[in-house]
């Protein structure tokens, strides 16, 4: 953690919905008028699309069939933790992008699935933002989760993610519904080591839980709307979160545990507006003082 340079994690599965926790900072940090470094946690994958999917094959053909995107042998953890360390230092650091489809790609004259060569963080920026599946993993050779100031973990119910999943997955790459199951079982121990055991590390967990059944996540046809849903948040340690006021503010909101507050899941973006806030105007604010 760093007082002169901080650094906030969103963390979460494939499908979890991490993409719009971090549009609400975006949000934020315009506001704000905060510039920051952002870091996408799919650079730090160790294979670019082509290479990744040779290793699968000589995985498969091998007998593994748990060859997957969130173990430790197809990311660089080392790389991402001392990318976190660096900044907390001092401000800097190494980072890439990972080019998903064309249109990200055409500036870079790549082709999509590459990776840019590594560059330095940009300068003078005011905190550095990740935002991918290892923001607080934690193995016998890294702990990347002791160096965020506000690690934000992300976690539908499992049927949730995976519909989630499947939607975007078919709907927006083209899959079919067998190629995402495999690749659903396929994560599945990888899952259980190294995704599920970070959210004991967050210090802020948001879960949506659908309000409509998905029993069977692998023959929805939509996904459940935000009004059919609610959201649970559970802070690590509540101390000076003001719950009456949250409660005041946000309607149909209730306090399930001492350390827990549900919303309606329309709410979900007002809540994390109220939430984090606060967090990103302390961190200014410290970083002000200590300058």
């Amino acid at each position: 953690m760093s007082i002169c340079h901080p650094i906030i994690a969103i963390t979460g599965s494939s499908g979890a919905g991490t993409t719009s926790v971090t549009r609400t900072f975006d949000n934020i940090f315009r506001r704000e008028k905060v510039k920051a470094a952002v870091i996408e946690g799919d650079s730090f994958h160790r294979y670019d699309r082509k290479e990744m999917k040779q290793k699968a094959a000589e995985a498969e053909a091998a007998g593994n069939k748990h060859f997957s995107h969130f173990g430790p042998e197809n990311n660089l953890f080392a790389e991402l933790e001392s990318l976190f360390a660096n900044y907390a230092a001092s401000g800097t650091g190494k980072r890439r992008k990972y080019l998903h489809d064309a249109e990200e790609a055409a500036p870079y004259q790549q082709e999509p699935g590459t990776f840019t060569p590594w560059e330095d963080v940009p300068p003078d920026t005011d905190l550095l933002f990740y935002e991918g599946l290892h923001g607080a993993v934690v193995t016998d050779t890294v702990d990347i989760a002791k160096h965020p100031d506000l690690l934000v973990g992300v976690v539908p119910v499992i049927n949730l993610e995976w519909i989630q999943k499947l939607y975007r997955d078919k709907k927006m790459r083209g899959y079919s519904t067998e190629a995402v199951t495999d690749t659903i079982l396929r994560r599945m121990p990888d899952y259980v080591h190294y995704i599920c055991p970070q959210f004991e590390h967050t210090h802020v967990n948001f879960q949506r839980v659908p309000m409509v059944d998905t029993s069977n996540p692998f023959i929805a046809r939509d996904i459940p709307s935000p009004d059919e849903s609610m959201v649970v948040i559970r802070f690590a340690n509540p101390k000076g979160i003001d719950f009456p006021y949250l409660r005041s503010m946000i309607d149909g909101s209730f306090m399930s545990r001492a350390n827990t507050i549900v919303v309606p899941g329309g709410k979900m973006e007002l809540a994390m507006q109220m939430i984090f806030t606060p967090f990103v105007w302390r961190m200014l604010e410290r970083k002000k003082k200590a300058a």
